[in-house]
Formats: C-alpha cells, sequence, structure tokens
C-alpha cells in the first residue's frame, strides 16, 4: 500500500501547477497573501512615480448567433448535405428531402409525437446524447448524422430490444412483405437475439371489433393506434395497459373497437400486430398487384389502391390526398371492393329468364349488340333511359350521346344506390361516386333529370313502353322493380352485375366494373378525378362507353371514340366543367412512389404494384 492509499482526500483532482497561487485558508483577519486584483485594501498602495496608465478598453460583447443564411427558413446539414426547411421541421422529414433514411416505428405525419420507440435517434451538433429524430425540429446552422457508429448502434440495439419478446412467425403473418420490423432487422440488426430464457406470452387473437383482430405478442406498443383513434376520428376506443414486458394494446372494458375507421389502424400499424379480419390469410403481399383508383363506396371519391392479383380485386387501400381524404378512408368503403368479384354479368344474354333457377342462353356480345340494336329501332323516340352514378364521366358521356342523339331521348331516369348512413368525418350519406357527373353532363347535353319514382309511375301506368338502362343499380326495391320490367316490351341493360332486373332484362350486356378501364368521376365537392385501370375485363364484359359506341354503329350513326381517352376528348367538350379537364395530366402514376408514408417492401425488394401489368397470367402467378 502506497503513502497516498492513507492520505485523506482534499478535493483536488491534480497537484496545482508550479508558481500556481495557492488556495491555502488565511486566518481570520489576517491580511491576505494574494489579494484578488482591483480588491481595495486597508492602506492603499503607495504612489509611483510614473504617470498614470489609461484605463482598460471595455471588454466586448459576446456575440450573438448569426443571422439565418435563407431568412424565414432554417439551414442546416445533414450527412454533408445542405437542407433548406420551413421552422419546426422535423428530422425525419428534413433528412428525407436530401436522400437520407432515418428509421422510425412510433412516428407518422399525421399524428401526435411520441417519440417512445427510440429507432429514430440521430447525432446533433448542439446535444451532447443522440436526439430522436421525429421530435427535435431543426436549428439554424444544426449539423446532423443519420449513419455514424454511435447511431447504428443504437439502433442495432432498439431492433435487439424489440424483438426481445418478439414471436418468430412471419411465415404465417400476414404483415409479411410489408413489415417494418422485417425491413429494419435486416438493415439494422441482423444478429441473433441473447436472449435467455422463454419470451412472454400473450393473447395471439385478440378480437377487438368486428373487422379487426390483435397479435399482441407482435405488437411493439408504437401507441400509433391509440393516437390515431384519439386524434384522427376522436372516438378513442383502444388504450395501452399494463407496465413492462406485459404492456398490452387492447380496448376499454366492457367495449370494442367499432368505429367506422378502425381498419385504418391496421394500415399505420408497423408491424402485423393489428390485422384486417377481412383480408386475413388471404393474399400474400408479394404476390399482389396495386393500381391508383377511387373508391366507390360513397361521393365522398377517396383515393385508393386496389390491391390485385390475377384479375380479382381483394383489398382497397387509402392513397393520399390532401384535399380529399388525406391518408384516411372509411371501412364501409374498404368493404365495397367485393362487388367487383362476386355475381358479375360476364357474357350477353338475349331473353328474359324464364322462371326462377333456369338457365338462361349465352350469347356472343357481337349477337346481343345485334339483337339490342334491332330492337331499339323499332322504339325510336319512345325509350326511357335510365341511368346510373355508378357509371363513369366517359360511360355517361358516350352512352347519354348515344340515347340523345341515336335514340331521340329528352330525359333521363336517375338510378344508382339507395341512400344511406353518412358520418362525422368522410362517408357521406350519397352511396354513389359520380352523381355529380351525371348532373353536369346532362346538363352540357340539354338533358332533364327526372327522379327513379317517376320511372316507376311511368312503367306501372303504361306510359313508358321501352328502356335503356346504363347500369341496372336502383335506389328503390330490386325485387319490386323488377315486376315493374317485366311488364316492358324493351328492357336493354348494360349492367356489372346480376340482380333481379337484370332477369328482366330482353337483352342483356355485361359492363365492366370501374377497375378494369380507365375513366374519371366528379366527388361531392366538384373534384374530377381520374382512375387507373388495374387489369383487363372479365369475361366478354367491356365498358358502358365500348357497348354504347358498338350500338352506334350498328344503328348507322358514328363512334370514332376507341378508348377513354378518346370518348372524354370528344365528347367532354360540351360539358363546360369537364371541356376544362386535362385527362391526362390529371392522371395519377401507374406505379407507386413513396409518398408520406413509406412503402412496404416484399420479399424480392419491390412494393406491391411493381409486380402485373398488361393481361394476367393464372391467377398473376
Amino acid at each position: 500500500m502506497s503513502d497516498n492509499d492513507t492520505k485523506k482526500p482534499t478535493g483536488d483532482s491534480q497537484t496545482p501547477p508550479k508558481g500556481a497561487p495557492s488556495e491555502t485558508r488565511e486566518a481570520p483577519g489576517s491580511t491576505p497573501k494574494h489579494p484578488p486584483a482591483g480588491a481595495k485594501l486597508d492602506t492603499p498602495p503607495a504612489a509611483h512615480s510614473s504617470p498614470t496608465a489609461p484605463p482598460p478598453p471595455p471588454a466586448a460583447k459576446p456575440a450573438g448567433p448569426p443571422p439565418p443564411k435563407n431568412p424565414g427558413f432554417v439551414t442546416c446539414t445533414i450527412d454533408g448535405k445542405e437542407v433548406v426547411v420551413k421552422p419546426g421541421t422535423n428530422m425525419v422529414e428534413a433528412a428525407r428531402m436530401v436522400g437520407s433514411d432515418i428509421p422510425y416505428f412510433c412516428y407518422h405525419p399525421r399524428l401526435s409525437i411520441a417519440a417512445n420507440c427510440r429507432m429514430c435517434m440521430v447525432e446533433a451538433s448542439n446535444a451532447p446524447k443522440l436526439v430522436p429524430a421525429c421530435q427535435t425540429p431543426l436549428a439554424e446552422g444544426q449539423v446532423i448524422k443519420t449513419n455514424t457508429l454511435k447511431v447504428k448502434e443504437q439502433q442495432r440495439a432498439v431492433m435487439e430490444f424489440l424483438l426481445l419478446n418478439h414471436p418468430v412467425d412471419c411465415s404465417i403473418c400476414d404483415q409479411a412483405g410489408e413489415c417494418k420490423l422485417q425491413d429494419y432487422y435486416m438493415r439494422y440488426d441482423y444478429r441473433p437475439s441473447r436472449l435467455e430464457g422463454g419470451k412472454v406470452m400473450k393473447n395471439k387473437r385478440k378480437v377487438l371489433g368486428p373487422r379487426v383482430v390483435l397479435d399482441q405478442e407482435r405488437c411493439i406498443i408504437c401507441s400509433r393506434c391509440v393516437r390515431f383513434m384519439n386524434e384522427i376520428p376522436k372516438e378513442p376506443q383502444l388504450g395501452i395497459f399494463g407496465r413492462g414486458s406485459h404492456e398490452v394494446i387492447d380496448t376499454f372494458p366492457g367495449s370494442e373497437l367499432n368505429s367506422n375507421y378502425s381498419l385504418n389502424t391496421v394500415d399505420i400499424c408497423p408491424v402485423g400486430a393489428l390485422l384486417n379480419r377481412d383480408f386475413r390469410f388471404r393474399a400474400r403481399a408479394w404476390f399482389l398487384s396495386a393500381a391508383p383508383s377511387v373508391c366507390t363506396g360513397c361521393s365522398r371519391g377517396c383515393n385508393i389502391y386496389a390491391d390485385f392479383m390475377g384479375q380479382e380485386t381483394y383489398r382497397y387501400r387509402p392513397r393520399e390526398n390532401e384535399a380529399i381524404n388525406k391518408s384516411w378512408m372509411c371501412d364501409q368503403g374498404r368493404m365495397s371492393y367485393k362487388y367487383l368479384n362476386l355475381g358479375r354479368v360476364l357474357s350477353a344474354v338475349v331473353g328474359r329468364q324464364q322462371g326462377a333457377g333456369t338457365a338462361r342462353p349465352e350469347v356472343a356480345r357481337k349477337e346481343a349488340i345485334k339483337a339490342a340494336a334491332k330492337a331499339l329501332a323499332e322504339v325510336k323516340g319512345m325509350v326511357a333511359v335510365l341511368a346510373s352514378p355508378l357509371a363513369s364521366n366517359e360511360d355517361l358521356l358516350a352512352t347519354l350521346t348515344f340515347a340523345k342523339g341515336t335514340l331521340g331521348a329528352r330525359e333521363v331516369y336517375v338510378g344508382g344506390r339507395p341512400q344511406g348512413d353518412a358520418d362525422h368525418y368522410l362517408m357521406t350519406a350519397d352511396k354513389n361516386p359520380n352523381r355529380k357527373g351525371l348532373e353536369l353532363i346532362a346538363a352540357g347535353l340539354g338533358l332533364a333529370l327526372k327522379p327513379f319514382e317517376e320511372l316507376v309511375k311511368a312503367i306501372d301506368g303504361g306510359k313508358v313502353k321501352a328502356l335503356y338502362a346504363v347500369g341496372t343499380e336502383v335506389p328503390g326495391n330490386v325485387e319490386t322493380f323488377a315486376q315493374a320490367a317485366a311488364k316492358l316490351d324493351v328492357f336493354v341493360a348494360q349492367a356489372m352485375n346480376e340482380s333481379p332486373l337484370t332477369a328482366q332484362a330482353t337483352v342483356l350486356l355485361p359492363a365492366s366494373t370501374h377497375v378494369e378501364y380507365d375513366g374519371s368521376f366528379v366527388q361531392v365537392d366538384g373534384i374530377i378525378q381520374r382512375f387507373r385501370k388495374a387489369y383487363p375485363s372479365k369475361g366478354d364484359a367491356v365498358a358502358h362507353w365500348a357497348l354504347a359506341a358498338e350500338l352506334t354503329r350498328e344503328l348507322g350513326g358514328t363512334a370514332a371514340w376507341t378508348t377513354s381517352r378518346e370518348a372524354f376528348r370528344e365528347l367532354g367538350k360540351q360539358v363546360a366543367e369537364l371541356a376544362q379537364f386535362d385527362w391526362d395530366k390529371a392522371s395519377p402514376p401507374d406505379r407507386e412512389k413513396p409518398g408520406i408514408n413509406p412503402l412496404p417492401t416484399a420479399a424480392d425488394g419491390r412494393p406491391p404494384g411493381y409486380r402485373e401489368f398488361g393481361a394476367p397470367r393464372v391467377r398473376g402467378l
């Protein structure tokens, strides 16, 4: 043991340098040996014979922060690249502008900041420790580094922590292929677990409500779903319960997740914890293709991606549009995709159905067009027209032009789906996507719109003996109207789905749905929106505008348009609102691009939507 080990600590961290003033305490009342400079002593110093020295110049004031390089904006450097952003912009969004990708789980640009996943920690020049990029606004002149060894070790440690109790069930998880936990593990961790002992077991199939099921073991407690329900639909139905490793997301006691916006929580869940009960176990993300489209569940016209495989649509997902639906959509709209697959009219039929359950002879569409043209030629000028607001602008332009110019119609009866419920956010009571478009086109063509009830009365009263229907959706009781339609001598119907009404058509022509061709709708606020074709039409179906063109030519008229684009550009000139619309420029991109939400990446490195274009092969494989 050295002598220093027995000495009491004096508080000195090191020996004072030679010549330094001593820190020894002076006795009370004694004169200090080394008085501080400028201190007044009891005995004044002797006067010097030299002249008095001039007073020292005043000390310079500390310089303030430099003026901003770009007034009104914040200029900083991220990974060596200068970026200029608006004040208040967080580091995640700023880094994206210069091509740096900061990983995150809990952050969402449309929700409040939680900063609880700690995946987005980065180095900042004005902070001694790592800071959460999602929560930290940028400062003038700040230097941010997102790829240093310190940051990478933090990301690896967070991934290890999140995966500590996470189940290894990726092979049966519906989120596989679009899971940020998978992607980030391969990018930032990629190491075996160091956990000794078993994982914490939780509820694997917790049914939260009629449309959402929760796997609590997969949940990473990012709180996105809780914040969404609190802040967007303002229906707080979810909470975080428990503590530590036993913390879980759940509904409040005695309640369930029954909001009309509950499936948005599935969209924003970064892992496979929240699942859509309708889509669950039906398809893998990397087998699906996506087409930018518009929801037809109501007149709001939410922008969507229609995810499909082969010639079958599997789900709708919201597509960002700041003016209409932001990043969300209602559950009722999501479920409205099913009519695209079920009960479709895929072949032309001539002749009414003879009795329930009897088969109707199918014919080639060309033969059915000839039969329809012959029947309509005999009743020119006496044909009533029924138009559905489910049809696109291109469909209505072509069919109503045909009805007016060839059939001599002067009025149009409005069909479509019946009114339904509305809510406080996106969903409207009108369940038809293009009622506004029908009104604009009828006005532009000089056709009077009449309510559906008047058509029923006219048929029952014997005033209408022939009917040309563009879509067979009706706002009243379908079976009751089908009984009235049975009295018609001529009933030419262009229909997408089978119903009791299509059974009464003397000529039934198969029509395509909106995911089978390019077109446009006018939503409730008058905004014209384009949608793109997902896959070729099923069976012998073609779009309403193509059927109208075939009927026009069969009756001796001229119909030069052969595509949706040509139909819109040629016929839309008659409608002032449509004439100003740039059909090509308004078209959404036919490939998904990174937007406000980073796209999921599938097993082969391509996001959904890059798989299948053109004619599908067997089930798209």
